[in-house]
């Protein structure tokens, strides 16, 4: 069965003196305020687009990881990871760098690395995504 997430922002004024706030309606966990400085330059309490994307894709490259371990009978005890979104003004987003760390009894490096390299193929986020330069950095704890 599909499903469907919902979110929406309210913006007022123009692009760098205005602001707004980003509402996430599914879940009703609250909402959060956006502003141009807090995309461009430092966050200062606000969120981004950018921010919003690497919660995205460190959740869901985690849940497909771990999927993937499970399946290949090398359940993880944790997974964690970080995404770094880079956007550059007048560009826009020029890449995700994924950074893994797993504890997963009973597997080596290599097969953890290659694990999360299908992870990072397969995840519905990267598939999102993958008009976006996608890197990954993978290890044991």
């Amino acid at each position: 069965m599909a499903t469907t997430r919902t979110a929406h922002t309210v913006w007022e004024g123009n692009l760098l003196e205005g602001s707004g706030e980003v509402s996430f309606d599914s879940s009703g966990i609250g909402s959060q305020p956006v502003s141009w400085p807090s995309r461009a330059e430092q966050a200062n309490g606000k969120t981004s687009p950018e921010e919003l994307i690497a919660a995205a894709h460190s959740s869901c490259f985690s849940m497909a990881l771990s999927h993937g371990l499970a399946g290949a009978g090398t359940p993880p005890t944790k997974i964690e990871t970080r995404a770094d979104v880079t956007f550059q003004p007048g560009t826009g987003i020029t890449g995700i760098h994924l950074t893994v760390e797993g504890t997963v009894p009973g597997i080596d490096a290599e097969s953890f690395a290659a694990a999360a390299e299908d992870a990072k193929k397969n995840c519905p986020v990267s598939q999102a995504l993958a008009g976006t330069t996608i890197t990954l950095d993978a290890k044991l704890a």
